[in-house]
């Protein structure tokens, strides 16, 4: 079927490339692509009120977070306590600087970033064009990187930890922040993409039919990236955001391949090397990241050691090796199974910040247990390496083009319209 002047009516998957006619959605709904099953769009009530709420709501909860102490603990009568701005100064006063930028961009200013760039755009606030565009093509890039509630994960993680050493407490800051990572999260989930874009800027002209059911390489069609514009796959820059783009990513599986290995051979000195240093009374522990999890065990800690072993072993092992298999079946091997790569490919690409756990666990243990001559503890190299290898693979599944794994499957078997639901 052919469609012509229909252009917003109409949408490039991102994950599949298949051309899909629009349903006409009622608030909260949302359009998913028949063939693979990514959200397209989503329709919500109160498309401004609502995500200016959370979006406020959650910066109020993040100034109140860094105004008051976040966590304590009591050991033998001496008294430690730490708050959010002070966990980076330690780690910088270690000469640790990296886990405190690390700390720094991921857990504050990346959402805060974001929550503030949510508020100018979805309200209309007067600026720009061209400010318009950049912030738009920065809050989606940077969305993924926030990372604050895998920061509370670890903080929890670390209570169990410090538990068997003295009293842990928490702050007047610790139900803010707790709020804060639910508010924020609902307010990215409140923006759509297509939605936004179309508020800041016209959707472009195509001039030649659109065939619906049929990807958009076979049409001469890309979808923009940033936008989901649908452009000629000439053009190289989309005239309504001025990203830069091609029919696909310009070496995907090579520099997908190239991260990968880089993570794989920082991997090892990661799990060799120590993370952390445990001091206590003047004798110095250092301990790997396996040594934490069977420490975590023999003390009966099983839930925990779990938690731990399967975000910073078991979960970058198993996402390298998605990766591979991912760019082995986009290189034309494998049984061009495209709609299990595509499962493949979702879960690597949610799993894997979750693998940060460790790394935030050193940094608030590091932060809190200050106890002088009785205990303290210290970040060690394998710690940096591991957040390098967390870093590398994220950029690996982001190079990664996972159209490639459908650019094998026929058109024809799928419905025309995107499917709809609650």
């Amino acid at each position: 079927m052919c469609a012509t002047h229909h252009e917003r009516s109409h949408i490039l998957c991102s994950q599949c490339d298949l051309l899909v006619a629009l349903p006409v959605l009622q608030d909260g709904q949302k359009a998913n692509c028949p063939r693979c099953g990514t959200t397209l769009i989503t329709q919500w009530s109160s498309p401004r009120q609502r995500p200016t709420a959370y979006a406020l709501t959650a910066l109020f909860m993040l100034v109140l977070s860094n105004l008051f102490p976040f966590i304590s603990m009591k050991v033998g009568g001496i008294n430690s306590e730490v708050s959010l701005l002070e966990i980076p100064g330690v780690l910088f006063n270690e000469n640790y600087a990296s886990l405190g930028m690390f700390f720094m961009a991921f857990v504050q200013a990346v959402p805060a970033f974001c929550l503030v760039t949510i508020l100018l755009l979805v309200n209309r606030v007067a600026m720009p064009n061209s400010l318009k565009r950049w912030l738009a093509r920065v809050l989606f890039q940077l969305k993924s990187w926030g990372m604050a509630e895998i920061f509370l994960a670890g903080v929890l993680v670390s209570f169990v930890k410090l538990i068997a050493y003295g009293d842990i407490g928490v702050g007047s800051s610790f139900v803010p922040w707790c709020l804060f990572c639910v508010l924020q999260l609902r307010a990215f989930q409140c923006v759509d993409r297509r939605w936004l874009w179309d508020d800041i800027a016209p959707f472009p002209v195509i001039s030649s039919p659109l065939k619906v059911g049929v990807a958009g390489i076979r049409q001469g069609l890309r979808s923009c990236s940033c936008c989901t514009a649908i452009v000629p796959e000439d053009m190289s820059t989309c005239p309504r955001c001025e990203t830069k783009g091609y029919v696909r990513r310009r070496n995907s599986l090579q520099w997908t391949l190239a991260l990968l290995l880089t993570s794989i051979i920082l991997y090892f000195p990661a799990n060799l090397l120590p993370i952390m240093i445990t001091e206590v009374l003047g004798s110095k522990y250092p301990s790997t990241i396996i040594a934490g999890v069977t420490l975590l065990w023999s003390e009966g800690s099983y839930p925990v050691a779990l938690v731990i072993f399967i975000a910073s072993i078991v979960v970058p092992t198993l996402k390298m090796i998605a990766i591979a298999w991912l760019c082995w079946d986009a290189n034309g091997h494998g049984e061009r199974d495209s709609e299990r790569m595509h499962l493949v490919y979702e879960v690597v690409e949610f799993v894997g910040r979750w693998s940060m756990i460790d790394v935030f666990v050193i940094a608030v243990l590091s932060a809190l247990v200050r106890m002088g001559g009785l205990m303290n503890i210290y970040p060690a190299l394998g710690a940096v390496m591991f957040a390098i290898v967390v870093i590398l693979t994220m950029f690996a599944a982001m190079t990664f083009d996972p159209r490639l794994s459908w650019d094998r499957a026929p058109d024809s078997t799928h419905e025309e319209s995107a499917e709809y639901g609650k």
